[in-house]
């Protein structure tokens, strides 16, 4: 989110977790300050860093009063581990060759390292580039997550839309869902009539994977 009003209209329509970027590089940046006027206008948030040191991450956070961290840059597994312990944390990764096995390779680590994310967050590969691509992730390398993950939660990004949402959900089931490009009018600036159909075909393809479960 970049905006009070964009803030306003995603929570009006249900999402859950608002996003809050602070890498200087994004097109979605916003500054501390800026980040308190959207933080206010929700009840849950996350705050994006890409490659910030642990005492910077904790510090903002603070600032700012984020429910969530999320480190989508190439933060070593050790750095988890000096972030505010009752921050709970997301870890980007990307599938490479390897595809979870890699992921899961990550996740040990940072388990010697000393303290595993909350969720991970899987994007797509984009060589050069943190986040917000619209490029989508090979959903059926994600098929078996949570055996190989060890149940923590798998958050799915990477190109979704409106429009492909719904087929995401069925084949991958995640815990949740991260969309930016994929309901925005411009880089950094919202579509409401997007969010709109984003959160609806999210809603209803987890209720359904739910009673597909029971």
């Amino acid at each position: 989110m970049t905006t009070v009003d964009d803030a306003k209209a995603a929570v009006e329509l249900g999402a859950d977790i608002l996003g809050l970027n602070f890498f200087a590089q994004s097109p979605r940046y916003v500054t501390i300050a800026h980040a308190l006027e959207i933080a206010a206008q929700t009840p849950c948030t996350a705050g994006v860093f890409v490659n910030e040191a642990a005492a910077k991450v904790s510090q903002v956070a603070a600032e700012v009063g984020l429910d969530w961290v999320q480190l989508h840059g190439d933060e070593p597994a050790e750095l988890l581990a000096d972030i505010n312990d009752e921050l709970p944390i997301i870890r980007a990764r990307t599938l490479s060759s390897q595809g979870l096995v890699g992921v899961l390779d990550d996740l040990l680590a940072c388990e010697r390292a000393g303290r595993l994310p909350d969720a991970v967050l899987i994007d797509a590969t984009v060589p050069g580039q943190y986040g917000g691509t619209g490029k989508t992730v090979d959903w059926a390398a994600l098929d078996d997550h949570n055996e190989l993950l060890r149940e923590i939660p798998l958050i799915l990004a990477g190109g979704l839309t409106p429009g492909n949402v719904n087929q995401a959900i069925t084949t991958v089931m995640p815990a949740a869902v991260d969309t930016a490009s994929g309901v925005e009018a411009s880089p950094g600036v919202k579509d409401v009539e997007k969010m709109r159909s984003f959160i609806q075909a999210a809603k209803l393809s987890f209720g359904t994977a739910e009673r597909g479960v029971e």
